[in-house]
């Protein structure tokens, strides 16, 4: 199942597209996305740019691009200078139409997104960048920052995600080190595993994952499999959260009873599910929720 269609059917749609980009698992980017990069730092820095993925347009507006903007897909909410931008609709019912007609100089999307081949089609220049880590993220920050001809900034943006990192793995109670995680991105359930973004910043803040890196980045979970695994702590939306305990067997969870557990509101766990310039403000979210929990009796 895609990342798009993980929680379509469930959490609200805000979170759809913070979710919404491939989990095909390849360590670098492929040659046609590397090619097309490189010719497009070649030619004159893009003035007129529509984004279609939220992290992508944190991104741009973190590397000093946020004026450049036209257009975005209706997810993205920050900073709040695209609040008022044109919403174009999401990777999967993107409103080709009026992005031709804002005359774009760059749209940015991801592989695999149906757009992609209708904008190259129409001789609209398409720039799709894979996040799915946290290397692929810093890739991302460095590529998009010579395509703006900004490339300076992609090196103080990584700096910082690295010092916010770093500083919320200082934040974790000593005592939670190595407790085991479940943090769960859909009710049926799918579980943000070790291989995803999320299980990254996870173990950078020395927990441990129910979910083994060889399930893949987001894999669906038998509920037993859940259940058997007895996680430490559970984490998800507040209204995951509220869902949990009424699933059959759940109320055996210890980490539901002991209220072991980080419920997120929408706003700060749009933060936690996209992989861009806001990964360190991520992890500092979540030590504050661990720093919580290490303090309960």
């Amino acid at each position: 199942m895609s990342r798009r269609g993980l929680i379509r059917r469930v959490w609200p749609a805000a979170l759809l597209a913070a979710l919404a980009v491939p989990v095909t698992v390849t360590a670098q980017p492929t040659a046609s996305a590397v090619d097309r990069s490189l010719a497009l730092q070649r030619a004159a820095p893009p003035a007129r740019i529509v984004s279609l993925l939220p992290s992508l347009t944190e991104s741009v507006c973190a590397l000093g691009g946020c004026a450049r903007l036209v257009g975005t897909d209706r997810f993205s909410n920050s900073p709040a200078a695209v609040l008022a931008l044109p919403k174009l609709g999401g990777l999967d019912d993107a409103q080709v139409e009026r992005i031709v007609l804002l005359q774009p100089d760059l749209v940015l999307a991801t592989p695999g997104a149906r757009v992609v081949a209708r904008l190259e089609a129409l001789g609209v220049p398409v720039l799709a960048l894979d996040s799915r880590n946290l290397a692929e993220v810093q890739h991302s920050l460095v590529v998009l920052a010579r395509v703006l001809g900004t490339p300076d900034a992609a090196a103080a943006v990584s700096a910082r995600i690295e010092r916010e990192m770093q500083a919320a793995a200082a934040r974790v109670p000593a005592a939670l080190r190595g407790k085991r995680v479940y943090f769960e991105v859909d009710p049926t359930p799918h579980a943000a595993g070790a291989a995803s973004f999320i299980g990254e910043t996870l173990a950078r803040l020395g927990l441990s994952n129910i979910a083994p890196a060889e399930l893949g980045p987001f894999p669906r979970l038998n509920p037993e499999f859940v259940l058997r695994a007895q996680p430490d702590i559970v984490m998800t939306t507040r209204r995951g959260l509220d869902d949990m305990a009424s699933r059959p067997g759940w109320s055996a969870l210890r980490a539901l009873q002991q209220r072991r557990h980080c419920g997120f509101e929408v706003e700060a766990y749009e933060v936690l599910v996209r992989p861009g310039p806001r990964m360190g403000e991520a992890a500092l979210t979540l030590a504050d929720c661990l720093a919580r929990l290490g303090a309960m009796p």
